[in-house]
């Protein structure tokens, strides 16, 4: 593999801004969007609350895990870069090629419809045009979210550092709000914590479990990106040292807003009003403090998805960017703006790809289809962790080995078996998607290595 991502991408990103891109890639449409979908399946306050901690305690264990990886291999491209290396440049290329489709591409789009859907939260009135009554919404909040990529795309295209201090902000920003939504809720907000007692019990029979492997897979959806430093490793001063703790800072730190988030989900609605709310946050802020504050909160959950949005715009072509550049993907997008240092032909092509998701998708099969497809190759990632000890190339020796590698590969098998018997129609494209690529590789590999 070649490393001359070494040579066109500088090191510029420190401790603060990794963690930042890490918390930003995480806090995002899923847990601004997903509770009250999950609501509508499990109907059990507790049963929500216990599946955002497992879901988080799965995500810390895979930062542990990457943590080591990255460690090792401190290179743009995550995944990519990881499974080429210990497995095969073929698993290296397909997950590249997932990401390329859905990793980063659908969670553009969700982001991007989610904060449609609490804008005009904010200004129901702006869907009312003309004097034949109410515009089609559908179409206006694509039209909207279609602005929105199209606007940080931009942003992104003006270079790493422009972008990254515009992250920071928006990170600071959406952080702020959600410690401030959880201390004004719990202290000030018209709540009641009886809520915790309503729903049904919770029944374990197979199909409770389908429907809790579905749910858990759309929770990691929420949680996805805590591997997110590690597709920026050549970017990255001192990468053994601030990678690793950028994964485990940020994760923790998401863990913990969102559990006491989720509480105050809870607190603020009762189970039954919070089924199929996709603006949860919105809902949560008229019943703990009246509308004139839904108006405020829904406005700044709307800017605050902006962070997620950038953070994908900024990680998912440094993947397509690696690729290129080992000779497995189109030359063109290992293409670097001569001013601005960014791989310019890959954040745009990922725009139009992420154009595409919003028109053609409805949120729920696009969060079903990106989740499975979001939980194939970190599996094969976290396993690869055994054979980098084995081959004595690991350069961070993580206490608690090999315990989180087999809870995180436990869960994440569980979780993906689950989910396609739940929903086979989306795990199936998924799995397609992903085939898919197999003669791509072959294609490039004959194209640019001549075997």
């Amino acid at each position: 593999m070649v490393d001359g991502s070494e040579n066109h991408l500088p090191r510029k990103i420190g401790l603060f801004s990794a963690s930042n891109i890490v918390i930003a890639n995480m806090i995002g449409a899923g847990i601004f969007t997903t509770s009250g979908l999950l609501m509508s399946g499990l109907n059990n306050p507790w049963l929500l609350i216990t599946l955002w901690v497992v879901g988080g305690v799965v995500a810390l264990c895979g930062a542990l895990s990457y943590a080591e990886l990255g460690a090792a291999m401190p290179h743009a491209g995550g995944e990519y870069v990881f499974l080429s290396r210990l497995y095969h440049p073929a698993f290296g290329f397909l997950s590249g090629w997932v990401s390329f489709i859905v990793g980063f591409s659908a969670p553009i789009a969700a982001s991007a419809i989610g904060f449609s859907e609490y804008f005009f939260r904010a200004f129901p009135g702006l869907i009312e045009v003309g004097t034949s009554g109410v515009f089609l919404s559908t179409y206006l909040s694509k039209i909207l979210a279609i602005f929105i990529i199209l606007l940080f795309t931009f942003i992104h295209l003006r270079g790493l550092e422009f972008g990254a201090k515009v992250q920071n902000y928006l990170t600071l920003l959406k952080v702020g709000l959600i410690v401030v939504l959880i201390f004004l809720g719990l202290s000030f907000g018209n709540g009641n914590f009886s809520h915790f007692s309503m729903g049904t019990p919770v029944a374990f029979n197979f199909n409770a479990l389908k429907t809790m492997g579905l749910s858990l897979m759309w929770i990691m959806f929420a949680y996805s990106g805590w591997n997110a430093s590690t597709y920026i490793g050549s970017e990255i001063t001192n990468p053994v040292r601030n990678l690793p703790r950028s994964l485990l800072y940020g994760t923790g730190i998401v863990m913990i807003m969102y559990v006491l988030l989720n509480i105050i989900f809870v607190y603020a609605t009762p189970p039954e009003e919070m089924k199929d709310v996709i603006s949860i946050g919105g809902l949560t802020v008229r019943n703990l403090f009246g509308s004139s504050m839904e108006f405020t909160f829904s406005l700044l959950i709307a800017f605050a998805l902006f962070s997620s949005l950038s953070a994908f715009i900024i990680i998912g072509p440094r993947v397509y960017y690696s690729m290129a550049l080992d000779g497995y993907f189109f030359k063109v997008m290992a293409k670097v703006h001569p001013r601005f240092n960014v791989p310019s032909a890959s954040i745009m092509l990922q725009a139009g790809i992420a154009i595409i998701m919003v028109l053609s998708g409805t949120f729920d099969q696009i969060l079903t289809y990106m989740g499975f497809s979001l939980g194939l190759f970190p599996i094969l990632a976290v396993a690869g962790v055994f054979k980098l000890r084995a081959s004595g190339k690991s350069k961070l020796m993580l206490r608690g080995f090999p315990w989180h590698l087999v809870v995180y590969l436990f869960f994440g098998i569980m979780m993906l078996v689950l989910s396609y018997l739940e929903r086979p129609v989306e795990s199936s494209i998924a799995l397609a998607t992903a085939i898919v690529g197999i003669p791509l590789f072959y294609f490039f590999k004959k194209k640019n290595h001549g075997n």
